[in-house]
């Protein structure tokens, strides 16, 4: 609930911000201001009141409202830089009178025009990030295990992390992901959490599950839980991912037909959904033989020493996004030692995948989303 205000408190001064400076700037176009107005209170209440409608009236009302505020989300972001901006100008104006001298008397007509502008280039910007967002790439990175794993040489691992499934990331986009795995031709599939985003009752109206029954691995499918996962009550969605194909790990180790192990690890956020905290990683791997490799799921990239010092060859790890959105790419990279792509500790190796969903805004600007494909090769 403190989170839940918190974000709504920061919502709603960005919006009274954006509505005050666009009245200023309608000053030459009175006319509009009703239909701008109009125009603000609709997006404010839009994402709120979609994602509440839709659990309740899963129709398409709630489910443009979901579309319209994620929209706007993307475009708050942009248009308070740029605002940001002009008050710079501003101010900077009332030191050293410019405008004037100018717009001569004219100084709504240029108002006017600096808001088409802010319009234009956030749209814009909007557009680029949408398109951008429904085109991953492939990342492909070869890693060498300095251990045996039985009679296999090599592991071919597609991994994929914040799907995010949901009213955004639906039939289609779910469709050309399992698409694009498949030919892959991966040995095995591992999912490094937040597959659901948080309510899975939009998973089951659209029948997503019948696009993750397509997928294919000989070695089967294995996920981890995410935050996301258990934002959305947790169990819900862990069970229908298993109806559907995936087995998720929970602070659970599995032997892959006695060659090498797969870890899951519940992710951090269990604790404040269910009051107990995950199991120490020490714990979980104090059972198997040391001498295969170990590879493991764990959503957020934290406390990477931890996986280090308890023998791990290969984590995988997800959920930063990298920002999804510029310039939150260099928040991410000073909360996490890896916000995105590989790195080698001691003999471990990392990989942190900036996702192939979107969380919220269905839009990408700081990067783009991807598929990872991993070929390990044991010596």
């Amino acid at each position: 609930m403190i989170f839940f205000f918190i974000v709504l408190a920061v919502h709603t001064v960005v919006n009274l911000y954006i509505a005050i400076r666009g009245w200023q700037a309608l000053e030459a176009a009175s006319n509009f201001r009703p239909w701008f107005i109009a125009f603000m209170i609709l997006v404010y209440v839009a994402y709120p009141a979609g994602r509440i409608l839709e659990k309740i009236w899963y129709h398409p009302i709630p489910i443009t409202l979901h579309w319209v505020g994620a929209f706007w989300f993307a475009a708050m972001l942009y248009v308070t830089l740029m605002l940001f901006l002009t008050d710079i100008g501003r101010i900077a104006n009332h030191f050293f009178p410019f405008l004037e001298k100018i717009a001569g008397s004219n100084v709504p007509a240029i108002k006017l025009k600096f808001f088409i502008a802010v319009s234009a280039i956030s749209g814009l910007i909007i557009l680029f990030g949408h398109i951008n967002a429904w085109y991953p790439k492939t990342s492909r990175i070869d890693i060498v295990i300095p251990k045996e794993a039985g009679n296999l040489q090599s592991l071919r691992i597609v991994a994929v992390s914040d799907v995010h499934l949901g009213t955004i990331i639906g039939p289609r986009k779910t469709g050309k992901m399992v698409e694009s795995i498949n030919r892959m031709n991966p040995d095995i599939i591992l999912f490094a959490g937040d597959i659901v985003d948080e309510d899975v009752k939009p998973v089951i109206k659209q029948n997503l599950g019948r696009n993750l029954q397509q997928l294919k691995a000989p070695l089967g499918i294995y996920a981890s839980t995410g935050n996301h996962e258990y934002i959305g009550g947790g169990d819900p969605s862990i069970n229908y991912l298993e109806q559907n194909g995936i087995r998720v790990l929970r602070d659970t180790v599995i032997s892959i037909h006695d060659n090498f192990y797969v870890v899951g690890r519940e992710d951090l956020h269990k604790k404040w959904v269910t009051g107990n905290p995950r199991k120490d990683l020490s714990e979980i791997l104090k059972d198997i033989d040391r001498s295969k490799p170990v590879i493991l799921l764990d959503h957020q990239p934290y406390n990477l020493d931890d996986a280090m010092e308890a023998g791990v060859d290969l984590q995988i790890s997800g959920h930063t996004h990298h920002g999804q959105l510029w310039p939150f790419g260099y928040v991410t990279n000073r909360i996490f030692e890896v916000s995105r792509g590989y790195k080698q500790k001691g003999n471990t190796h990392y990989y942190v995948s900036t996702g192939f969903g979107t969380w919220g805004p269905p839009v990408r600007t700081g990067n783009r989303p991807e598929i990872v494909l991993i070929n390990l090769y044991f010596e």
